[in-house]
């Protein structure tokens, strides 16, 4: 039996140390904070999108960075292994649009009630409000770890699973990257994802509060097109959110020359040209002698109306047997390719999650165990991997923490 300490008590740190703990080693679990799951308990607006119910080979298509690394966790301990882990502890689950997957209740509290009774049940010390200032090690072997108060525990693993970045009102501070950096690892450059985006043209203000659903949105960098996506997305005060938005935000690190990231949002994706063509000239043909800005409407939310009005260069006030075959495919350039330029990031205080993280060729794949440092083990979100909107990111969460406690070894 070794001795075992996890530092988070997030979905990573409490997975890793039920697993842990089930494989018979003596467990410590540490959490600064005055409860477990501070951040799993605001996820999905409290009803915490506890993983996706997909097959297997699209959890690897819906991550983002690093999906190869992730084969081992996601073989040991995968998605619906996850759903049939809850529902066995007590908390039944439902499986919704996207085929993403929350508690019945809708209650993220129901989560983490369920994994603190596992906890409990297989013995694991868990001890709040104790912060960690770093991780001791003698000869490439960890010791134990050193907390903030100067108490110093030993032990014969770690498991770092402190998260990333993102919400820092949950206790987020970064420290598990300075202490993985404090052993020798590298941590890749961090930034928010799963971010609402800030948009450079002023008429994206006017539509503040306008929701979309079912359009086609598309990150572009200058021609080369890096994301694509169908559903729903928000206009902000600040530029745009919602689903969509969130997942292509992941992909904005990928674009070298910021300036010259857009994104364009098609408003009738299940329309060719050709046939919203023949829809406006049908709308148009029974309205002759009314006005462009009475007729448009029927195409778009009122919100957007006069906004498409504007953009189009079409005059209002201009009566529709007036309207020119080039006014009008320009309407059908914009309603088919509503193009923004973005002008940045919102911050970590918004972002679901951090992107970027300690180095995973410096990880071992099969064990979650540093190559560097031995028993010190990562899980989680301080890992260079995160996934598109939908459970994923969860899912990496517990299979990580999942293998990272099972992997430790008898010492």
């Amino acid at each position: 039996m070794s001795s075992v300490i996890v530092i988070g008590g997030g979905a990573a740190g409490m997975m890793a140390a039920y697993a842990a703990a089930e494989c018979g080693h003596r467990v410590v679990l540490l959490e600064q904070n005055e409860k477990l799951g501070k951040k799993l308990y605001i996820t999905g607006k409290g009803r915490c999108n506890v993983t996706n119910a997909c097959e297997q080979d699209k959890l690897f298509e819906n991550i983002v960075s690093n999906p190869k690394f992730l084969y081992s966790a996601f073989y040991d301990f995968n998605n619906m292994q996850m759903m049939e882990f809850l529902s066995r502890a007590g908390c039944p689950l439902k499986v919704e649009r996207g085929e993403r997957v929350f508690p019945v209740s809708d209650h993220s509290s129901d989560i983490i009630a369920a994994l603190e009774r596992l906890l409990k049940r297989e013995g694991v010390a868990v001890r709040l409000k104790t912060a960690v200032k770093e991780v001791t090690a003698k000869d490439g072997r960890v010791t134990g770890v050193l907390c903030t108060s100067g108490e110093r525990i030993a032990a014969d693993a770690v498991i770092l699973a402190t998260g990333g970045l993102s919400y820092p009102t949950t206790g987020a501070t970064g420290d598990g990257y300075r202490m993985a950096e404090m052993l020798g690892h590298t941590v890749k450059e961090c930034m928010p994802a799963l971010v609402p985006m800030e948009i450079k043209e002023t008429w994206c203000r006017a539509l503040q509060g306008l929701s979309l659903r079912n359009v086609k949105l598309t990150m572009s960098c200058g021609t080369k097109k890096i994301w694509q996506g169908f559903g729903e997305m928000l206009f902000t005060h600040f530029g745009v959110s919602g689903p969509l938005v969130l997942s292509a935000s992941s992909f904005y690190a990928k674009c070298k020359d910021k300036q010259q990231v857009t994104v364009t949002v098609d408003l009738k994706p299940a329309l060719t040209t050709e046939q919203l063509d023949k829809r406006i000239l049908r709308d148009f043909e029974q309205n002759l002698n009314k006005q462009f800005k009475n007729v448009i409407g029927a195409l778009y939310p009122a919100k957007l109306t006069p906004v498409m009005i504007d953009l189009s260069g079409v005059d209002g006030e201009k009566k529709i047997h007036e309207i020119t075959k080039m006014e009008r495919s320009r309407l059908i350039e914009i309603t088919k390719g509503l193009t923004m330029q973005v002008a940045g990031l919102r911050d970590y205080d918004e972002a679901i999650i951090t992107q970027g993280g300690v180095k995973v060729k410096e990880v071992n794949p099969s064990t979650m165990e540093s190559k560097l440092v031995k028993g010190l083990y990562f899980a989680g979100e301080l890992l260079d991997l995160d996934a598109v909107t939908g459970g994923f990111n969860l899912q990496i969460a517990w299979s990580t923490g999942h293998l990272a406690g099972n992997s430790i070894s008898n010492i």
